[in-house]
């Protein structure tokens, strides 16, 4: 697989030398190899990266740390993480991609720097999404989950579902008159995923293996269905959240970013634990989201003192909380909910709590296939009524496939 992901990475860097867009990169990366200037892209939203240079700006004038936005940060760093003249020194991202950047050779352990003992006091969670193949890339930060959330006005405190059955006979009482009493994303394997590791399936395990034809995937999407036909159609993030919005739904599973715009918009809103599968025993397990800074090799080998000094600034705890309050989500290390700044903050208790099932989101470069056939599956099933089981062994077959052509 790695010589199939540094192909691909060569491929796009000829293919931008020959456009001229390499030259044009270099403006954007670190172009210096002054140990005192630290480059660190992102694409978090400002209120975000305000808090992150505040922080960092404290290591001035011993060193400099500069961050760029780069809205194409992925693709850009598979055209030129290895070129010392236009790659950053390290990036500010989701520990998704992780798995990639590994197999390429670009970046450097994060125990390169910050000896393994002190990562401790991090969850358990936050370290197994930073790790790839039991190496840890990542020195994560925060983390976000999905939420199970409900409009006050319609569904009252003692209505809140404690199980996937008293969800559905919610939405069966419910859902009607142009209300519907439970909405989701249900075609979209990031949201479908909780239902899945509720059964105990799953997308893609630890060693790159899809997982779309077995027993207890399958299962969860049988059963998921029954639910999926008492929603709308249409599943994509504008129409839910839209309903969710306006009051025409009563409860949804959705992202801490969809909290401000609901409370702005005047709703009660109450957020509640994941419903628990009354067959397995097990919540809803959505995929988390651990957001950190991971270092390019190339500035773990020339200036290794500056990017552990920028690492150690980012461990601050404060610095966490601080975070928690610009973006919503919640510290990576289990001694910020100790804090009475993050104890009195119901949507990051809430994800704390839902990161005790939450299952990280893969690492491995095989997800990318996954995200598309996955996808094509859950239309299958619950947009075109096709049988399950065929479905699945179709869908197990074709990720095989293109996983195949990947190595």
């Amino acid at each position: 697989m790695k010589k199939k992901i540094i192909s691909a990475a060569l491929a796009f860097m000829i293919a931008a030398a020959s456009l001229g867009g390499l030259s044009g990169c270099g403006s954007g990366g670190k172009g210096t190899t002054d140990a005192s200037v630290i480059t660190i892209w992102h694409d978090k939203e400002d209120a975000v990266a305000q808090v992150l240079q505040n922080q960092l700006d404290q290591l001035a004038p011993e060193i400099t740390v500069k961050l760029e936005r780069k809205s194409d940060l992925t693709e850009a760093l598979k055209m030129v993480g290895n070129d010392p003249k236009a790659a950053p020194d390290m990036y500010f991202f989701a520990h998704d991609k992780i798995g990639v950047y590994a197999e390429m050779g670009i970046l450097s352990p994060i125990t390169d720097f910050i000896p393994r003992e002190d990562l401790d006091d991090y969850m358990d969670m936050t370290i197994r999404a930073a790790s790839y193949q039991d190496v840890i890339y990542q020195l994560p930060v925060y983390y976000e989950t999905l939420l199970f959330m409900y409009n006050k006005r319609y569904m009252k405190e003692d209505e809140v579902p404690r199980t996937t059955e008293e969800l559905y006979a919610y939405m069966q009482e419910n859902t009607k008159g142009g209300h519907y009493g439970y909405v989701e994303q249900h075609s979209t394997p990031y949201y479908c995923a909780g239902w899945i590791h509720g059964f105990g399936g799953y997308l893609l395990n630890d060693r790159g293996e899809p997982g779309l034809d077995l027993p207890e995937t399958e299962q969860a999407l049988e059963y998921h269905k029954k639910f999926v036909d008492l929603m709308p159609g249409e599943s994509e993030y504008a129409t839910v959240n839209t309903l969710f919005n306006e009051g025409k739904a009563h409860s949804t599973i959705s992202g801490p970013w969809m909290v401000p715009t609901l409370r702005q918009a005047g709703m009660d809103l109450g957020i509640a634990s994941m419903p628990v599968v009354e067959d397995t025993g097990k919540a809803l397990a959505p995929y988390s989201g651990v957001q950190g800074i991971q270092v390019l090799k190339i500035a773990g080998e020339t200036k290794k003192e500056s990017v552990e000094k920028v690492l150690r600034m980012l461990m601050d705890q404060q610095l966490q909380v601080d975070l928690a309050k610009a973006s919503g989500c919640a510290p990576a290390s289990e001694a910020c909910y100790e804090m009475d700044e993050i104890t009195s903050d119901d949507v990051v208790m809430a994800m704390k709590q839902t990161a005790e099932n939450a299952v990280p989101m893969p690492n491995r470069p095989e997800m990318d296939v996954m995200w598309t056939v996955a996808g094509n599956l859950l239309a299958d099933i619950n947009m075109s009524g096709k049988d399950v089981t065929e479905s699945c062994t179709n869908a197990q077959k074709e990720a095989l496939r293109l996983i195949g052509q990947m190595k």
